[in-house]
């Protein structure tokens, strides 16, 4: 795959295959300890065009930044599902499910960046992922027990953008290694105030765990642009962590992707999204 700078045209055409998105309500009870709190919950959900329940696809689950909401990605920026329809169409990446879903919860503006990102690992794994996979048609089957969701893993993805991206670290990578094989942090890893030799130990650990379990990556492919505020932070981490973890390998299961000018825009995630989704689900 060549790495460009700029979005390509061609993905900003509009094209009669289009995709589909619908809002899934769900409900969640991980945060309190009785079952009579629940809390309801929506995302949206990209269904590729020509989309079968007779089929089964890969899916990626895919998170905004600080301070908006579930409606980011596809509402916000609705040429984000052009990019996506034009991308499926002219075969750059498979058919795939994405889901756009927000860690807050109400309460949570108020809480700090590192209990958000760090907890939403909970709903993630007990609300999130079951509601999803058993209203769509996934790799799972509909069955979305945790012993199924974790032999599934491999044809399942999680990416973020900016606190998404610090995210997509500590709730699916650190705590959800189990259920993804395919991680895309879109800026940044542990903040501007962040321990970034913790964050280093906290990724070798994971895959060094998650080896002796027989649970390998697929891959790794950070972003970020050499302008970003969140670029110094996360180039450091993983350059670092590359000396030191053999399970990084660049190239197989590793990448550091940057944009040449990119900055902390949405111009700039929607280009890692593009190429991301060139790298998920491509060995399986």
């Amino acid at each position: 795959m060549k790495f460009v700078n700029e979005m390509p045209a061609a993905m900003l055409e509009d094209t009669q295959k289009r995709g589909e998105v619908r809002q899934l309500a769900y409900d969640s009870r991980t945060y309190e300890e009785t079952d009579d709190h629940v809390l309801h919950k929506n995302a949206w959900v990209y269904l590729p065009w020509g989309y079968d329940a007779a089929k089964q696809y890969n899916i990626l689950y895919l998170l905004h930044g600080g301070g908006v909401n579930e409606d980011w990605w596809f509402k916000m920026f609705p040429d984000t599902v052009t990019i996506l329809d034009n991308m499926m169409a002219r075969g750059i990446c498979a058919p795939c499910i994405i889901v756009t879903p927000t860690y807050y919860r109400g309460e949570d503006a108020d809480k700090n960046a590192e209990y958000i990102t760090e907890h939403f690992c909970h709903e993630l794994r007990r609300d999130l992922i079951p509601a999803v996979e058993t209203a769509f048609s996934t790799y799972a089957l509909g069955d979305v027990s945790e012993e199924n969701l974790i032999r599934t893993r491999r044809h399942r993805a999680f990416a973020g953008l900016s606190l998404g991206s610090m995210t997509t670290y500590r709730a699916a990578f650190y705590n959800n290694f189990d259920l993804f094989s395919w991680y895309g942090p879109f800026s940044g890893c542990c903040g501007p105030n962040g321990d970034r030799d913790a964050e280093v130990e906290r990724i070798c650990r994971t895959l060094s765990d998650g080896g002796k379990k027989g649970l390998s990556l697929d891959y790794l492919f950070c972003c970020n642009g050499d302008r970003d505020i969140a670029y110094e932070e996360h180039k450091y981490i993983m350059e670092k962590t590359l000396q030191v973890c053999p399970q990084l390998v660049p190239g197989k299961n590793y990448d550091f992707f940057t944009i040449l000018g990119g900055v902390h825009d949405m111009k700039a995630w929607q280009l890692h999204l593009y190429h991301a989704l060139q790298i998920f689900f491509s060995e399986i």
